[in-house]
């Protein structure tokens, strides 16, 4: 249950602004995960090769396998902070804008990844073969193999790094209240969220659309009911309106730019002020 109280104002989010809301718990989690699982594979892949090739040197199929998966613990920090200016949700998002700048992102990111890498075990195999082997490490021309390999690592990474904040998201959100408390005068009326439409503002009071066909006021300002009801789904429209985008039935175009919300039996203006809640409704 919930009641009005404080004001607050929302914010357009680009991705300066993901990428300083990134959580470092994401990074922490994932990199325990990812370097359990790159131990096994690091294991498997060298015992694997030494029974394909019993002749060969016992000691080069674990420096292959360990350099490759040291160097990516070291970068596993690329494909997060890319996640987090670019999540793969974005990628579904309308309009080619978004879809692009995913894209753009995530290609910049990957080629980042996979020069450091290469580079880094590189570096790594010519150090422990100046050691024991009789030769230098020759890596020859197979950087284009290896970047076939890093993209599917890093598509797995993304992968992990998302679930990851989608879980933590979840288990973070506060617990939805089932109702709100709308004190019209002396009385208290206590509604379920779902059954709240819309809220408009009517002078120093706000006026509350409900799906019975009830309009009780409470002396309150819109921006602090929004504060109250923006978590829970209400979009502002105009400035003058709040809606349940979970009530949305339709959206009619009005010209210039403006829309009219369809909520059932009422209708609330959406102004071309606020696109982002004409994508947010759409969505």
């Amino acid at each position: 249950m919930t009641s009005g109280a404080c004001a607050g104002t929302n914010g357009a989010s680009g991705l300066v602004d993901r990428l300083r809301g990134a959580d470092t718990r994401d990074l922490a989690t994932s990199w325990l995960a990812i370097a359990s699982v790159a131990a096994v594979v690091t294991t498997v892949n060298a015992l694997s090769v030494l029974a394909d090739a019993p002749d060969l040197e016992s000691w080069k199929p674990w420096v292959w396998e360990g350099s490759s998966a040291v160097v990516v613990l070291v970068l596993i920090w690329i494909p997060w902070l890319t996640t987090a200016a670019a999540p793969p949700d974005q990628a579904l998002a309308a309009g080619w804008r978004p879809k692009a700048s995913f894209m753009a992102v995530h290609a910049v990111g990957l080629l980042t990844y996979s020069a450091l890498h290469v580079a880094g075990f590189v570096v790594l195999r010519k150090m422990a073969y100046d050691l024991w082997a009789d030769g230098p490490y020759e890596f020859g021309d197979r950087f284009i193999y290896e970047l076939r390999k890093d993209l599917l690592g890093y598509a797995l990474f993304v992968g992990v790094f998302w679930l990851v904040g989608y879980l933590r998201r979840r288990k973070d959100e506060p617990v939805r209240p089932v109702s709100f408390d709308i004190r019209d005068g002396a009385r208290l009326i206590r509604v379920p969220l779902a059954d709240i439409l819309a809220a408009s503002s009517a002078g120093n009071y706000v006026e509350f659309w409900l799906a019975d066909g009830r309009r009780p006021l409470m002396r309150a300002t819109l921006a602090a009911v929004e504060v109250e009801l923006e978590r829970f789904g209400f979009v502002r429209a105009h400035r003058s309106w709040l809606v349940n985008a979970g009530r949305v039935t339709g959206l009619r175009p009005e010209g210039s730019g403006d829309w009219t919300v369809e909520l059932g039996g009422v209708e609330a203006p959406l102004s071309r002020r606020y696109p982002h809640a004409l994508e947010r409704l759409r969505g």
